[in-house]
């Protein structure tokens, strides 16, 4: 495959994915801030989501104030804010235009059609119609985009670099959400509110209902972070992810990505044979960190070794 055409196909997906997790955040961070709280604890919420995405200078450029509204408005339709889900879906759609010839009708449609709807609609419109619609709506047009494409899609090499572009932002985006949420959450008080938050964070990676069938009782933290981390059967677990990096990087494997099919061995070893108490006891943050930086080393590689150079 040409490294141009891998190039496109990795980033479509990469920017399709990000902008779901974009969602998935924006709108446990919003249904949170409806739980009492302070505006001051409210608002280091939000600021926690800048931050999450090194945006606090950029942001900064263009508002005075931290608070539900301006970043909300500044991460869900700001075409000049590169993390947007605006922007991240309009480049998803760039990406695709560009291998049009390589995906089929129907992937291209639904790309397309997401494109064409989310450019129609203000945030005003958006926000009268209610933000968490507008999330779920977000979710959906990915979910539909990622059914079509794994339904329509030649088994070849074009798939295999849409879904080694997901996975990797998939696994990137558990671990800042879990790593954000989970510094806010250790610390609330006990009762309805805390459960609320919980569950509020569960839902936010589609694992409430999956954390309930594994282990039937009261949430507790270091049960999430193991589901969110360890379980290889929760499809967005950051094991889950790397599992799949691995088999990707074997698919797609040519003369010059042995290092980084190692990379991705030893990131997917430690987390196959580590134990949530070794995690929480050596620091969850610090190790949520690790792994991110290791994702972000094999991002490096798989330009390095498969796409358009820089």
């Amino acid at each position: 495959m040409l490294s141009r055409t891998a190039d496109h196909l990795y980033w479509m997906a990469r920017y399709t994915e990000r902008a779901e997790n974009l969602a998935r955040l924006l709108d446990v961070s919003y249904q949170m801030s409806l739980v009492p709280q302070s505006v001051a604890a409210q608002n280091e919420n939000w600021r926690a989501i800048l931050a999450l995405n090194s945006l606090e200078a950029a942001f900064a450029e263009v508002y005075d104030e931290v608070n539900v509204d301006n970043v909300l408005r500044f991460m869900v339709a700001d075409p000049a804010n590169p993390s947007s889900i605006y922007t991240c879906l309009r480049a998803a759609r760039e990406n695709a235009h560009a291998v049009r010839g390589t995906l089929t009708a129907e992937m291209w449609e639904s790309v397309n059609a997401t494109w064409i709807e989310l450019r129609q609609q203000t945030f005003e419109q958006i926000h009268s119609r209610g933000v968490s619609e507008f999330f779920d709506w977000v979710k959906l047009r990915s979910a539909v985009i990622r059914g079509v494409t794994f339904g329509t899609m030649l088994k070849d090499d074009s798939l295999h670099f849409i879904r080694l572009g997901g996975l990797l932002e998939r696994g990137d985006n558990t671990a800042r959400i879990l790593d954000m949420q989970y510094h806010i959450l250790r610390n609330g008080d006990e009762g309805a509110s805390d459960f609320y938050r919980w569950g509020a964070l569960l839902r936010s990676v589609s694992a409430f209902q999956v954390y309930r069938k594994v282990y039937r009782d009261a949430i507790t933290p270091g049960r999430v972070a193991e589901l969110l981390i360890l379980r290889m059967d929760m499809p967005r677990s950051l094991h889950a992810c790397a599992d799949g990096i691995v088999h990707m990087l074997q698919l797609i494997a040519n003369g010059a990505s042995a290092e980084t099919e190692r990379q991705a061995g030893v990131l997917h070893a430690r987390l196959h044979f580590a134990r949530i108490d070794d995690v929480l006891t050596s620091g969850l943050h610090e190790y949520l960190t690790d792994f991110m930086d290791r994702i972000y080393d094999l991002g490096d590689g798989i330009s390095r070794d498969f796409l358009v150079p820089a």
